[in-house]
């Protein structure tokens, strides 16, 4: 065992005996896995590791002397065989280049705070957008190329696979610049967005929290916000709120430099709305957005304040202070899922939709693709990152043993599931859409909490899962929605200046009120919450897809309960497709369609449906 490994797994047991603390109740959740990446490289001085990244820089100058400014030629062959090489060259790079940044990336997310994988993480970083600068070129010239040149290429023949490829590359055509202007925007990425990405993540993970006394990192105080004892609740909500207005300087910076970094791409490259390149990225249409916004913000009274009203009443208040939004509910047994019981959970709900796709995510927990100890320096929240087609994917958890962490396990696999199914495309097809992106994950969940819900014993017990699966979906989709209205004032108002921190937060709470309503009663310790948020960061306008694949999802499992015959099939022949075909394609064969402004409503409709079942429950034992 190595002494990062031994150290990790001290720190591990650490912060479990932090959160037992906390709680007042003893925590054992048993032995919690931590991921081997050593599918990917053995260590970070690996040989294997400097080697690849030496020959992925060699291979970048030669690709480019080989094909820059060669590709019109290559085109000229109606055959499509020279072209082809030239693709499958270039996702064989992709693939290497691939392998090497997502290693980095996972060293430097087991803890962010270590200077060494810090430092690991930024001269991997420099020298891979160094050496992918050479590569520019390609993506570039195959878009100048005469719209009817490679018609029959693309039909039949070699370059035939990679036409989704092709056609989704050339959607970006209006948008890209000369090559030396591209060149710079990528060079400079290391210095201006990506600089301010790990800025943020450095500061939040290395912020502490003073909790009756305890010195916290974020993750045990966000876990707190859904203890059973209000007290605790209060205490990590204004320790949380008061560390961020101590530090709302820095993530305002962040923010108003992130934003008109972005502003000033936009400008360039012509995108002429705040979203347009997130929805360009998506491969979604700006109606469709949009159209999703408007059903979900229409539907803010009927779904979170009627949902919120009722659990104020359930506690006794005329409204809920913003701690207790997500406390589990009064007089209902705090339960806890040793890891071993998670696992048991998640796949056996996944094992009774399809036995395959049990199989594929047992894996994970038999092959150690899972990290979940919560560990000082650790990344926040939890991911599940592809890495490329030739390996597999990673699963990051902060598992605490609360229910949600369960659906946040179930969520993660699906995401690993796809990604596994998707692989088969290659480095060039194989990443999904965010369209689609959250697909499997959703309905993992919703598998998961339906096998759950089945197992309540009593009404009570039913009633707590109902209300955390209508808190999740609320998280999920009114939530992320009002992130996404926050973002884009956020943006649009950057466009004239810089903003202050006041600003900042007045966008947040007009949002934030607007959307959990009434019945939801917020204080100044909630001003600064907006900071914490690592999508703002990271991914602009990212939010939007949960709820786009939240609704989606309660579409498809309306399908999956009226006609279970020959459904698994479709669903796997959706997550198998990766990014080699559009959304609307995909969903076809269910007979859905996002672009009818109807198809909001069914999603929606579910929400409705368990809320009504929740007041349905009022006055039962």
């Amino acid at each position: 065992m190595s002494p990062i490994r031994f150290f990790r797994s001290i720190d591990s047991v650490r912060a479990a005996a932090e959160a037992a603390r906390q709680s007042g109740e003893p925590v054992d959740l048993g032995a919690l896995p931590e991921w081997n990446l050593a599918d990917l490289y053995a260590a970070p001085d690996a040989p294997a590791f400097t080697a690849d990244l030496n020959s992925a820089e060699a291979e970048c100058k030669a690709f480019s002397e080989a094909y820059r400014g060669k590709i019109e030629d290559l085109a000229k062959d109606q055959s499509g065989v020279a072209l082809a090489e030239a693709v499958k060259r270039y996702e064989a790079l992709e693939e290497l280049l691939g392998r090497i940044m997502s290693y980095a990336g996972l060293v430097y997310a087991g803890d962010t705070s270590d200077p060494v994988r810090s430092k690991f993480y930024g001269d991997t970083q420099e020298r891979i957008t160094a050496a992918s600068s050479h590569l520019l070129f390609f993506e570039l010239e195959l878009n100048r190329l005469d719209e009817g040149a490679l018609d029959k290429a693309l039909s039949e023949g070699p370059l035939a696979h990679y036409r989704p490829w092709i056609e989704d590359i050339r959607k970006g055509k209006p948008y890209q610049l000369e090559d030396k202007l591209e060149q710079l925007f990528h060079e400079k990425s290391v210095t201006a967005y990506g600089a301010w990405n790990r800025l943020f993540d450095e500061t939040i993970t290395a912020l502490r929290f003073d909790v009756d006394g305890q010195s916290l990192s974020i993750e045990p105080v966000l876990n707190l916000l859904q203890d059973q004892k209000e007290e605790l609740r209060e205490k990590a909500a204004k320790a949380l709120g008061g560390v961020l207005k101590e530090n709302v300087r820095t993530f305002t910076l962040i923010t108003n430099t992130l934003a008109k970094d972005k502003e000033i791409s936009d400008r360039w490259r012509g995108f002429k709305d705040v979203a347009d390149s997130r929805h360009l990225s998506n491969r979604v249409e700006r109606e469709v957005v949009d159209a999703l916004v408007s059903a979900v913000r229409a539907a803010y009274p009927r779904l979170s304040h009627r949902y919120y009203r009722l659990k104020a009443k359930w506690f006794g208040k005329p409204a809920l202070k913003f701690w207790d939004r997500n406390a589990p509910l009064p007089n209902v047994p705090a339960k806890t899922y040793p890891w071993d019981a998670a696992r048991e959970a998640v796949l056996g709900a996944y094992g009774d939709f399809s036995p395959k796709m049990a199989g594929i995510a047992k894996r994970f927990f038999d092959e150690r693709w899972i990290d979940a100890p919560v560990r000082p320096g650790k990344s926040p929240g939890a991911f599940a990152h592809p890495t490329v087609p030739s390996a597999h994917p990673y699963v990051l958890l902060n598992y605490q043993g609360k229910p949600r962490d369960v659906m946040t396990l179930a969520h993660e696999l699906g995401h690993g599931v796809h990604q596994v199914l998707a692989a088969h495309n290659g480095a060039l097809m194989a990443p999904t859409p965010l369209t689609l992106a959250e697909t499997a994950s959703v309905f993992g969940e919703m598998l998961t909490f339906r096998a759950l819900l089945a197992r309540a014993d009593t009404v009570a017990e039913r009633r707590a899962m109902l209300a955390s699966k209508v808190e999740d979906m609320l998280n999920t989709v009114v939530r992320q929605i009002a992130f996404y209205s926050f973002e884009r004032k956020v943006h649009i108002e950057r466009r004239n200046g810089e903003l202050t921190a006041e600003q900042i937060c007045d966008f947040w709470m007009s949002e934030q009120t607007e959307s959990l309503g009434p019945s939801i009663e917020f204080t100044e310790d909630y001003r600064a919450y907006w900071a914490y948020i690592p999508h703002f960061i990271h991914s602009p306008f990212y939010v939007y897809a949960y709820a786009f694949g939240d609704c989606l999802v309660n579409s498809l499992y309306g399908v999956y309960q009226k006609a279970q015959e020959g459904f698994a099939e479709r669903y796997f022949a959706l997550l198998s497709a990766g990014g080699a075909k559009p959304y609307g394609e995909l969903l076809a064969p269910f007979g859905l369609d996002a672009r009818d402004p109807a198809f909001w409503q069914i999603g929606l409709g579910m929400i409705e449906g368990l809320i009504a079942e929740l007041e349905a429950l009022e006055g039962k034992a």
